[in-house]
């Protein structure tokens, strides 16, 4: 078989990096993965894939099939909504950029943001899971003396 020109062509993701998208579900991917304490083997196991696979959805280089989304969703223990939180209000605006990986999300926050985030978000996760009452009335307390509300 001959390849044709267009065969040799770069693909998009090449010339621009991984979907700001993709990218954000493989975010809360790995974040809901380490806040069940499930390890990237495990996860592929459930899944039948590799934990390379599995850290490829992570890093966003790998998009996620809506099939594979929804099974992953039913081992993560979660929504498939869970995965698109915080996009909502991020509509995408994308083009020709001068740098690889310059995908633009109109009214994102910076990446240090982002970041506080998704601490927060496992922060509320994690919280949840305290059984004892007692308990996160304490942490409550303490968080509020930390950021010096009390």
């Amino acid at each position: 078989m001959v390849k044709s020109k267009e065969d040799e062509s770069p693909k998009i993701t090449e010339i621009l990096g991984p979907h700001p998208v993709d990218v954000h579900v493989g975010k809360r991917l790995r974040m809901r993965r380490k806040s069940l304490g499930m390890s990237q083997e495990r996860l592929g196991s459930l899944l039948g894939l590799t934990f390379q696979q599995v850290q490829k959805y992570e890093n966003g280089s790998n998009r996620i099939s809506a099939s594979k989304l929804f099974d992953t969703a039913k081992a993560l223990q979660s929504s498939i909504h869970y995965f698109f939180e915080g996009l909502a209000n991020a509509p995408l605006e994308i083009g020709v950029f001068e740098e690889k990986s310059s995908y633009k999300i109109s009214g994102a926050k910076t990446d240090k943001s982002s970041e506080n985030e998704q601490d927060a978000d496992e922060l509320v996760m994690l919280f949840k899971r305290i059984s004892d009452p007692k308990l996160k009335v304490q942490l409550l307390r303490m968080a509020r003396v930390l950021a010096g509300g009390e």
